[in-house]
């Protein structure tokens, strides 16, 4: 009993994720329960809700009481605005929620950098208060500010059932690491009683199956092999090293984040629930304009909404949309975390798109003519892929690494230090990881209908068929993961 206990309660060093071994009897019981409520809407209303906050006091302990009162007081105030007939109360109560919302992920997220920041410019010596960043509060936070927003606006009503609210909150495929979900889209989907289509099986499974793979046999295997020890000490690599475990960390950050979105989508059908997609083969965007419409979709179309366009947009001229991209981009940087490198991310992304606007304006008319000649046109592609990759590449050395100097570290290494004499042995040495970077870029680089027909075919298997397979997959898996687990990427943000 005493074992089952401390299986069952919550271990900081063993987090409930959708590749642990414990998730997968975590899911047949909630797979199980599904069944069981039925055409019940209010029992599971509570039964997944309970599911939800028990999914998220594994993976985060007692923190999942942040998330139950941001619920309550985002529920309260959203009916408050919309009862209220006074205009001036109605945007006091929306501004008291969003500081209110804004606080709670300052507090946790970005008050130690403020400490450090008030350190190097004054006398005074805070001590930082090493608070320990809640899992998944910048996905909710987002998604209350959304939610009352929304409200706000006019574009619905409020829930009248608190129960309903703290279920669209933490639904557990979501709540962790995304996508950000709208009320709009999820809270209509609540008192659906369809039943699983056979569509909805086979969608569900082949995208929580290459979830899993991409996740564990791929980013997994990239990272501990390579990336994690050249980001670590880059002066210590070859340039080719470096340029290697650049272009595997642009293969960790999209295989490990895509992986967990299109799991948790799949979760989302096999429980009766649609999410939009997150990821839309990011690294064949031939601009950056485009793979800002590809990339963690969830969060770029909600800085557009929530933020781009409330600044003006593209509504006043082209130096204030450069101004407006620039400043979204930055706060993009930030909110990802407390690190100058994560500003100067976002900073580069905001200077990438507003240069992409002027391409548009002064190179639109070429590119126009080149449309007609089909190798012109190729050729425009190829080299606009090439080149917004290895921008995105960029950027990511600064994402990834701890500061500027083991950035620039790294940057001039492969400038400076890079010899393809050395490629061979490189190449020897790497072998296994060059192998599962070919396996990723190749799986990215097929196209998104040749994924849709692919994942039609398992539409006849029957559900012993789904369970078999996941089963035998994760036995795979089993044999390539490292011993230690790997945390997530966006675990951290």
């Amino acid at each position: 009993m005493e074992n089952l206990l401390n299986l069952l309660a919550y271990n900081p060093e063993d987090p409930l994720l959708f590749n642990s071994g414990f998730f997968l009897f975590f899911l047949l019981a909630f797979l199980l329960v599904r069944q069981v409520s039925g055409t019940n809407n209010k029992l599971k209303i509570y039964a997944f809700t309970l599911f939800s906050l028990y999914f998220f006091y594994k993976a985060c302990g007692w923190y999942v009481g942040l998330v139950i009162l941001s619920a309550v007081v985002d529920f309260n105030l959203s009916r408050l605005i919309f009862r209220s007939g006074s205009a001036s109360f109605r945007k006091l109560i929306l501004s008291f929620s969003i500081v209110i919302n804004l606080g709670l992920l300052f507090y946790f997220k970005y008050t130690d950098f403020f400490i450090r920041l008030i350190n190097d410019f004054s006398s005074q010596q805070i001590n930082p208060l090493n608070l320990i960043l809640p899992i998944g509060i910048s996905f909710y936070t987002f998604e209350n500010i959304s939610y009352t927003i929304d409200v706000y606006r006019g574009h619905f009503k409020p829930l009248n059932t608190f129960m309903e609210y703290l279920f669209f909150l933490s639904f557990f495929p979501k709540l962790v690491m995304g996508p950000i979900v709208r009320a709009a889209d999820f809270i209509p989907q609540i008192n659906q009683n369809s039943p699983l289509s056979s569509e909805n099986l086979s969608k569900g499974f082949y995208l929580i199956a290459s979830g899993l793979f991409k996740k564990v046999a791929i980013s997994d295997v990239i990272q501990v092999n390579l990336v994690q020890y050249v980001f670590d000490d880059p002066a210590r690599y070859t340039g080719f090293e470096c340029l290697l475990a650049v272009y595997g960390y642009a293969l960790i950050i999209y295989c490990d984040f895509s992986g967990y979105s299109d799991m948790a989508i799949g979760l989302g059908k096999w429980l009766g629930f649609d999410i939009n997609i997150n990821f839309l083969s990011p690294y064949q965007s031939a601009s950056i304009t485009e793979f800002w419409r590809r990339w963690h979709i969830s969060l770029s179309s909600w800085l557009r909404d929530y933020l781009y366009i409330p600044l003006g947009g593209n509504r006043n001229g082209k130096f204030r949309q450069s101004l407006n991209l620039a400043a979204t981009m930055l706060i993009g940087g930030f909110w990802h975390g407390a690190n100058w490198t994560f500003i100067f991310w976002g900073g580069l992304h905001g200077l990438a798109l507003g240069l992409d606007k002027l391409k548009l304006k002064y190179l639109g008319p070429i590119i126009s003519k080149s449309e007609s000649k089909p190798l012109q046109r190729k050729l425009w592609r190829w080299g606009g892929i090439l080149f917004t990759f290895h921008l995105v590449c960029l950027g990511w050395v600064f994402f990834k690494s701890d500061s500027f100097s083991t950035a620039l570290t790294l940057i001039a290494q492969i400038g400076g230090n890079f010899s393809l004499e050395t490629a061979t042995q490189v190449l020897g040495h790497y072998q296994q990881v060059v192998l599962v970077m070919l396996v990723g870029f190749g799986l990215h680089a097929i196209s998104l209908e040749t994924e849709a027909r692919f994942s039609n075919l398992f539409h006849k298997w029957r559900p012993i068929g789904y369970a078999l397979a996941l089963s035998l997959l994760i036995l795979l898996l089993d044999q390539v993961k490292s011993a230690e687990p790997v945390m997530p990427v966006y675990l951290q943000f």
